[in-house]
């Protein structure tokens, strides 16, 4: 590799952040660029006005450290407002749905945009290439056009069945996302339509010229702050001025001799972490690779992490997350010594009705110098707004809240959402040998553990471990992908647990991933996007 290797769902946006690198742009270059591209070719999935994390590793500065940029919580808004409206909790714990879907869909939906200021944060840190230069593709994919993919066809018209709002209710919902999604015929896009966004275009022509000023503190939050109060939302240009990114160390822990490094909370990091130390206490390779009693392991991990999570991980700002649940050995003994008992976890819930939305979208770089950046970013679900003149869609992040007050994801002004994200470095010493990350919702865990598995246990290829059929079990049910034979879910079945058998092949999360196995660099993007890894 002459540059460095770049892989992401979006080939448009791959292909910008190739040229980036080629041009002499380090992985946070070819990352900020590509992830203002993907702002622009999937703009249901990410954006401007989304939230996120990026894992960064540069060994040459000695520098390892992560960056939130998470949405917060309008100041607007208070503790049990929205506690008399709740009708239910998604069936894998990681979302509520209330009368009038007020906190999934409109102007009261809208959480504190965080994407911007992360890449703005990022890049200012340590870019390489002008800031121009960076948001600069973006800018011409935006004027130019982007194709519409099958994937992204798909994902507008699919109907939803899961309890929220549909997304073809969502890219209806203004007249602006009509006007961007919609021909003329009133039909969504067809896939190989070119779609151009001029309005995106110039908002992002000035984000290239003052960096994130206007949207934060100048015209542009002026702009939103308008828009805002004349439709009823709690989003105001004090909200935009008080967001602040926070710099953080990762957490370590290690897995088979070699170092996990995660991004800590609000981030589920801590699962990855936690997963893996109770699985270490196994023995994968004879159990078999996707064999009923490797299921059922995978499983009973799962929801263990998954009780923890809903229990103990919040905005750490407001309150202190404990580590032993998930960092300790002990617990780790504890949790392998009860699934060698039989004992089966229940995780709770409120009400079975949808899943967490898979709208997220990742970016994994590393360059020809060894710096590496994992990025998974989102609009978490898509409120429908769109501000005239300004192009881009705003997130429906208030979804995460959960509106029971007194829970470490409860409601509150300035609070961040807790995220399924986790943007994940392992390494050999002090050389990172796989980066990977994944877009899909409270899946995004489960997919990464299974790629690590997959590499580590199993010495898979990373496209291999990648393409390799996936399970989950968020609740109290194991969710399986088409390609989990059927005898396998009726053993399953038999022993007593609840099984869903998906018609996709390709499930739970969608990880891209970067692998370097004695000094070869390989990338893999997973098939269920149509994306794709380069190696420039």
């Amino acid at each position: 590799m002459k540059h460095g290797i770049i892989t992401a769902p979006q080939p448009e946006a791959v292909e910008l952040g190739a040229e980036v690198l080629m041009r002499g742009g380090n992985a946070v270059d070819a990352a900020v660029a590509c992830a203002f591209a993907q702002g622009v070719a999937d703009n249901l999935m990410c954006g401007i006005a989304g939230f996120g994390f990026a894992h960064v590793f540069l060994p040459g500065k000695k520098i390892h450290t992560t960056y939130d940029f998470m949405s917060t919580a309008p100041a607007a808004v208070t503790a049990g407002m929205w506690e008399p409206l709740l009708e239910g909790e998604t069936r894998d714990g990681f979302g509520f749905i209330l009368k009038g879907r007020v906190n999934d869909i409109g102007y009261q939906s809208v959480a504190v945009p965080g994407n911007l200021k992360g890449y703005h944060s990022l890049h200012a840190a340590h870019g390489r290439l002008p800031w121009a230069d960076v948001v600069a593709p973006a800018i011409r994919l935006a004027r130019e056009g982007y194709t519409v993919t099958p994937y992204v066809r798909a994902y507008w018209t699919t109907p939803e069945k899961m309890g929220r709002v549909e997304i073809i209710d969502r890219i209806a919902y203004s007249k602006n996302a009509r006007g961007l999604y919609f021909g003329d015929d009133g039909v969504p896009h067809q896939i190989g339509t070119k779609v151009r966004n001029p309005e995106l275009a110039d908002t992002l022509g000035g984000i290239a010229q003052d960096g994130d000023r206007s949207f934060y503190h100048g015209a542009v939050a002026s702009r939103i702050d308008a828009e805002f109060r004349a439709n009823g939302g709690h989003l105001s240009k004090a909200d935009l001025e008080a967001y602040r990114v926070q710099e953080r160390p990762p957490v370590f822990s290690t897995y088979r001799g070699l170092r996990l490094a995660v991004t800590p909370p609000p981030s589920s990091g801590y699962m990855m972490a936690k997963m893996l130390g109770i699985l270490e206490r196994f023995d994968l390779r004879a159990l078999g690779h996707n064999s009923t009693a490797y299921i059922k392991l995978l499983a009973e991990v799962m929801k263990r992490a998954q009780i923890d999570k809903e229990r103990y991980i919040g905005d750490p700002d407001f309150e202190p997350v404990p580590t032993a649940p998930f960092l300790d050995p002990a617990q780790h003994d504890a949790d392998a010594a009860a699934i060698r008992r039989g004992e089966r976890a229940v995780v709770p819930r409120l009400a079975p009705k949808a899943y967490e939305s898979a709208e997220t979208t990742q970016v994994s770089v590393m360059d020809v110098e060894g710096n590496v950046v994992s990025m998974t970013h989102t609009l978490g679900m898509q409120s429908g707004v769109i501000t005239p003149g300004l192009g881009f869609m705003y997130n429906a992040a208030m979804a995460m809240f959960d509106p029971r007050p007194g829970r470490p994801m409860s409601l509150a002004p300035g609070k961040k959402r807790v995220s399924s994200m986790a943007p994940t470095i392992l390494f050999d010493g002090d050389k990172p040998v796989l980066v990977t990350g994944a877009p899909g919702g409270s899946n995004i865990p489960m997919g990464i553990l299974q790629t690590i598995l997959n590499v580590v246990d199993f010495g898979m290829s990373i496209v291999e471990a990648v393409e390799a059929p996936r399970v989950s079990a968020m609740g109290n049910v194991i969710d399986v992908s088409h390609r989990i034979p059927g005898f396998q879910c009726d053993a399953l079945r038999a022993d007593g647990y609840a099984v869903a058998r998906s018609a996709q092949s390709y499930l739970v999360a969608r990880p891209h991933s970067i692998r370097v196995e004695g000094g070869r660099v390989t990338g893999s993007a997973d098939p269920a996007a149509g994306g794709m890894a380069l190696i420039v």
